[in-house]
């Protein structure tokens, strides 16, 4: 990994649709150079995938929040059975196991707050595993680089 790659990776954070001619422009380098340093990034893992960014509000998501849970038992087998259970749940669009007073912290996305309070009690509140939930609301993102 040398300048190139970084320069490159940053435009392709950037960017994932740009075309390998304006990649190439942009960081300096031949469109051939480039285009093999981009696949030797794909081939070694350091660029996993290309992604969309979506419009939440056009997909009915009108709620964000982010939530911390504490597990009963700080068991390796509590963590397994914790994650498989947020694994299935569509609303969880991250899952982070964390250091500090609680294990996970959750990235929640629902259609409005009712539909958060239901999956918070019927998905949430009846994990055997959990023993607290801290919700913190979204209010704005003025910086999200997801």
């Amino acid at each position: 990994m040398d300048r190139l790659d970084e320069r490159i990776l940053r435009e392709l954070t950037r960017n994932g649709r740009i075309s390998n001619v304006e990649l190439s422009e942009c960081v300096g380098l031949s469109p051939s150079a480039t285009l093999r340093r981009v696949q030797e990034l794909e081939r070694n893992g350091t660029i996993k995938g290309y992604r969309a960014v979506l419009d939440k509000q056009k997909l009915n998501v009108g709620f964000i929040a982010y939530v911390s849970i504490g597990l009963s038992d700080h068991s390796t087998r509590s963590q397994h059975l914790f994650e498989a259970q947020i694994l299935l749940a569509d609303e969880v669009t991250e899952c982070h196991n964390i250091t500090g007073s609680k294990e996970y912290l959750l990235r929640i996305e629902t259609q409005d707050l009712a539909a958060y309070k239901r999956f918070h009690s019927d998905v949430l509140g009846e994990l055997p595993q959990v023993n607290s939930i801290t919700t913190m609301v979204v209010m704005e993102s003025p910086k999200d680089e997801r």
